[in-house]
């Protein structure tokens, strides 16, 4: 093999990376196992597979792919999503993340018409939507949780109403207080963060689907039906602000932090009124 051949065959190798498109080297074995994010991100493989389909139906809206191309590759992801949703799907040698594995997957099972899913699309947009989708859940599921514990700590302070406690102040008796004063001092503090999360999740509902790279994508995609099918409340006005935006995740990540101290703060009351000194409330055996 003379030096022309190996040049493109390193070249062929790396275009088949979805960034892969400019580089004609190998990538370091040290360098992909550093970069492969598949072992985390793997979770969002529905958001991504939901992702695809909307993009598919966009781009045969403008001719970009045939109807024949179009269900040729929805019925691809249609298998990808049961392999999934089974545990039979194989993350494979070089599936450095969801959206390569998805990727090298739907052409084993269509072939070459599964590249041109890839028209107009960057897998910086692509892992923002999937991002996105993926934590828009986890916001509402978790926006449940809460919301039901307050429904529950309301209840019990309706139902032990006439309950009288002493209130302390630096472990030092203060003020008689109600137990259910007590009590509902915690649940508006959980109520402050289910009002953090509705703030966040109007923050996290903005698609960035059709950003590109960075300056959006060429082919005129109907971004506002994509953004209908997915489920998101708008579209994102820059397309550099779009792909770079990671605002959200810390936000969502210090909203955890705060639940977390009140709950903790909840817990150290109830365990130091748990005790022998105290003795206001008896914890089951079962949380011990």
């Amino acid at each position: 093999m003379n030096v022309v051949e190996m040049e493109h065959k390193e070249a062929d190798k790396e275009g088949k990376k979805l960034w892969g498109g400019r580089f004609s080297g190998d990538t370091d074995p040290v360098m992909e196992e550093f970069n492969a994010s598949i072992g985390f991100d793997n979770r969002m493989w529905k958001e991504d597979l939901q992702g695809s389909q909307a993009y598919i139906r966009a781009i045969h809206s403008v001719g970009l792919v045939t109807k024949d191309e179009m269900n040729q590759i929805l019925c691809g992801i249609e298998k990808i999503k049961e392999e999934w949703f089974n545990k039979k799907f194989v993350i494979k040698a070089g599936d450095e993340d969801v959206h390569t594995a998805n990727e090298r997957r739907l052409k084993e099972l269509i072939g070459s018409a599964a590249s041109k899913l890839h028209t107009g699309r960057s897998r910086n947009d692509q892992a923002q939507v999937d991002t996105r989708m993926w934590l828009r859940s986890e916001i509402k599921r978790h926006r449940i949780n809460v919301i039901d514990l307050i429904k529950v700590m309301v209840k019990r302070a309706n139902d032990e109403i006439e309950v009288i406690m002493p209130g302390y102040t630096h472990l030092q008796r203060a003020q008689p207080i109600r137990w259910s004063h007590w009590l509902l001092s915690y649940a508006w503090a959980l109520q402050r963060d289910v009002e953090r999360l509705d703030q966040l999740l109007h923050r996290v509902n903005v698609l960035p689907l059709g950003s590109g790279a960075i300056a959006g994508n060429p082919f005129g995609v109907d971004r506002g039906s994509i953004a209908q099918e997915l489920g998101f409340a708008s579209v994102s006005a820059n397309s550099m602000d779009a792909v770079g935006d990671r605002d959200y995740i810390i936000e969502f990540l210090f909203w955890g932090t705060m639940v977390a101290t009140h709950l903790s703060r909840w817990a150290e009351d109830l365990l130091i009124y748990s005790t022998q000194e105290f003795g206001f409330v008896k914890l089951s055996d079962a949380y011990r």
